[in-house]
């Protein structure tokens, strides 16, 4: 299945450029790096000062995909446990 808009939701997202658009922590609003590890509730990134966790259900992520392309994505729509959301989507 190809990475898109609409199918990102349930693909592995671990790897992907990302940058933090809003959250309800203000002091990690405009954060950018790498996905290096996702929970049930939160983003795991790198970033030039090290490692964030970034709560989903109250965060709007940038995702860059492989091809370049940007998604806005709100973090409520990959809540749950990765592994469940990815089979959900095969």
């Amino acid at each position: 299945m190809k990475i898109d808009e609409r199918t990102l939701p349930r693909h592995e997202i671990i790897g992907l450029r990302v940058k933090i658009l809003a959250s309800s922590s203000r002091s990690m609003t405009g954060l950018t790096g790498t996905v290096i590890d996702e929970t049930k509730n939160m983003l795991v990134i790198r970033t030039g000062d090290g490692i964030k966790k970034i709560p989903k259900s109250t965060s709007v992520f940038l995702l860059t995909l492989p091809d370049g392309k940007e998604v806005k994505l709100e973090g409520r729509r990959i809540l749950g446990r990765p592994e469940e959301r990815v089979r959900k989507g095969r």
